[in-house]
C-alpha cells in the first residue's frame, strides 16, 4: 500500500498526478540552489493569470527553451531568441512574460554579484530560516504577507518584473521560505523538519 495514500494532502492538490508529485516532493522544500531559484522565479512570473498546473505541464518546455534556467544564458537572449520563444508552444507565449524573464535574468546576475548568491539575497527576507505556519484550512492561507510585500518591493527596485507581492508569496511557498502546508497534510511535518 502506498504510504502517502493514507495521508491527507493540501486541498489545492486535487487528483492530477503531476500536481500530486509536485506537492509531495517539491512544494515547500527549502531551496538554496540559485539556478532552481531562478527557475521558480521565472515560472511564478509566467503563471500570473494562469493556473499553476498549466505551468507545471509546460515546465519541461521552459527548461528546454530557457537554457535549463541558466540565468547567464537567459540574460544574453536577443530579439531573434525572443521571436523564437514567442513561436514555441512549449511555453506561455506572452511577449511581456518572455521579456520579463530576460530582464529578470539580468537583474538576477546583478543580485548574485552584490550578495554572492541569489540565495543569500532572497533568504535574508526570512532571516535565513523558513516561516512555519500552522494553517488548519486552505482558506486561512494568505495570498501575500508583509514579508512578500517587502520582497516584491525590493525586487522591483532592482529591475525585476512580474514580481508582485502575490507572485512573490507563491515563490516563497514553492521554494520553502514559508511552510504553508495545512497542518493535517502529511508534508507539513516532513517539510518542517
Amino acid at each position: 500500500m502506498d504510504r502517502k495514500a493514507t495521508h491527507h494532502r493540501c486541498a489545492w492538490v486535487g487528483s492530477d498526478p503531476l500536481y500530486r508529485t509536485y506537492h509531495d516532493r517539491e512544494w515547500g522544500v527549502p531551496i538554496h540552489d540559485d539556478r532552481l531559484l531562478f527557475e521558480f522565479l521565472t515560472l511564478e512570473g509566467a503563471q500570473a493569470g494562469l493556473s499553476w498546473i498549466t505551468i507545471l505541464k509546460k515546465r519541461d518546455g521552459y527548461r528546454a527553451a530557457f537554457a535549463g534556467f541558466d540565468p547567464e544564458a537567459v540574460a544574453g537572449f536577443d530579439g531573434a531568441k525572443v521571436t523564437e520563444l514567442l513561436a514555441n508552444p512549449g511555453i506561455v507565449r506572452n511577449r511581456l512574460k518572455v521579456a520579463s524573464a530576460i530582464t529578470n535574468a539580468r537583474s538576477f546576475l546583478k543580485v548574485q554579484e552584490e550578495f554572492g548568491s541569489f540565495d543569500a539575497y532572497q533568504w535574508r527576507f526570512v532571516d535565513g530560516k523558513p516561516i512555519r505556519n500552522a494553517w488548519r484550512s486552505i482558506k486561512e492561507v494568505p495570498a501575500s504577507t508583509p514579508v512578500s510585500d517587502a520582497f516584491s518591493r525590493d525586487l522591483k527596485q532592482r529591475g525585476f518584473r512580474f514580481v508582485g507581492s502575490t507572485i512573490c508569496y507563491a515563490h516563497m511557498q514553492a521554494v520553502g521560505m514559508v511552510n504553508d502546508h495545512i497542518v493535517d497534510c502529511f508534508r507539513w511535518r516532513e517539510v518542517g523538519r
